[in-house]
């Protein structure tokens, strides 16, 4: 089985993803929290629960496209061009917003390494926008019109290297330290980020 997916393309890939893995978010503070308050071990567990959830929004994200590309035909550009759109809108939205919001994330250790698994997946699951986030930034590296299970299978691999890498990074830092991230860090992150998210809605356009 071969795949369509070139090494520059996973690379890429794998940059992009590790950069916003980075944005101090939810699932940064739910990671780092229960790390600090419960062990390293929870904060591995909810790094699971989290790249769990991220897996199964990519499926749902390349099948769908594909099943959807299939069915446009011809007209299948447009999706390029919405997901262009999409990731452009939200990198200006994150350069706007100067750090990421972490309102009602707080929250005691889990008693069980189950519950801070089971917390991990359902923060992932309960926002929508992140299938939203995969359809519009997967179509700059993947071909739709001839994706394989290989493809998938690679694509899910860099996701849990880069999200489930840097969550643990930072379940680490927070054990040890409890160091957090100053104002300043978190806008210059945030603005990194923000930059990659637009340069991928660009280069869809381009494509």
């Amino acid at each position: 089985m071969d795949s369509s997916m070139t090494l520059a393309n996973a690379l890429a890939l794998m940059g992009s993803l590790l950069v916003l893995a980075i944005i101090p978010s939810v699932s940064v503070l739910l990671v780092s929290t229960r790390s600090a308050s419960g062990g390293f071990v929870h904060g591995v567990a909810t790094t699971g629960g989290i790249v769990l959830g991220d897996i199964l929004y990519i499926c749902l994200a390349i099948f769908g496209l594909a099943l959807l590309t299939e069915a446009m035909g011809e007209a299948a550009f447009l999706i390029k061009y919405a997901g262009g759109a999409y990731m452009i809108w939200m990198g200006v939205k994150l350069w706007r917003s100067g750090r990421a919001s972490v309102e009602g994330a707080e929250g005691a250790a889990s008693p069980s390494l189950i519950s801070s698994f089971m917390t991990g997946l359902f923060i992932t699951l309960a926002d929508q926008k992140v299938v939203l986030f995969y359809l519009g930034f997967l179509p700059a590296f993947i071909d739709l019109t001839n994706i394989s299970y290989l493809d998938a299978g690679i694509v899910m691999g860099i996701s849990v290297v880069a999200v489930g890498g840097v969550k643990l990074l930072y379940a680490y830092l927070a054990h040890k330290a409890g160091a957090q991230l100053g104002s300043g860090t978190n806008i210059l992150i945030n603005r990194s980020a923000s930059c990659v998210m637009v340069g991928v809605g660009v280069y869809l356009f381009s494509k």
